[in-house]
């Protein structure tokens, strides 16, 4: 149960590709101490609250206090268990799962040309550019509003989690897709 409230029982990843990298093992308390940084890739064994923790703390953000992005994180998943009545977890899951972009571009330069190439995503880019644009739409959401970083958290991730274009994960996701196919 996380931190003594949530379960990870019953939660599914819909997307066969993400199944893989999305970690639902049941922790109390999500803090790995940095011990996936020893070898590539063990990120994915990482449980997906913690992922979501760890990419709050970047730079430009709260900087490293652990403890209270960890409290904002509890005080969020009791907002969201309020606001939709679902399991907070599962709405990470679903936001997580709806984006992630499936297609991106990349520079090919040819003969002195560049244009750019549709390319697939790998599923574990897929995970750390979906919460990347979680955490972006949170930070641009917090500047000049009087809601707590809580509520937009809260806020966020249930709109990402029903798929609402207002929210800016989805939106860029779509942005980016949009991008992809025009140059395909």
């Amino acid at each position: 149960m996380l931190f003594g409230e949530w379960s990870f029982d019953g939660i599914t990843v819909r997307d066969i590709g993400l199944e893989r990298y999305l970690n639902l093992d049941p922790i109390y308390l999500p803090h790995t101490g940095g011990r996936h940084e020893a070898r590539r890739f063990r990120k994915s064994d990482m449980n997906i609250v913690e992922r979501l923790i760890n990419s709050l703390m970047r730079p430009g953000g709260s900087g490293g206090d652990k403890s209270r992005v960890t409290s904002v994180v509890r005080n969020a998943f009791k907002i969201i268990n309020l606001r939709s009545g679902r399991n907070p977890v599962e709405t990470l899951v679903r936001a997580v799962e709806n984006s992630a972009p499936n297609e991106d571009t990349t520079r090919i330069g040819y003969g002195g040309v560049v244009y750019r190439l549709a390319v697939d995503i790998s599923p574990q880019r897929r995970i750390d550019l979906a919460l990347r644009y979680i955490v972006r739409g949170i930070r641009e959401s917090t500047f000049s509003n009087r809601l707590t970083l809580e509520e937009i958290l809260a806020t966020q991730l249930i709109g990402a989690a029903n798929n609402d274009q207002n929210a800016f994960s989805i939106r860029r996701k779509l942005e980016v897709e949009r991008i992809a196919l025009s140059s395909r």
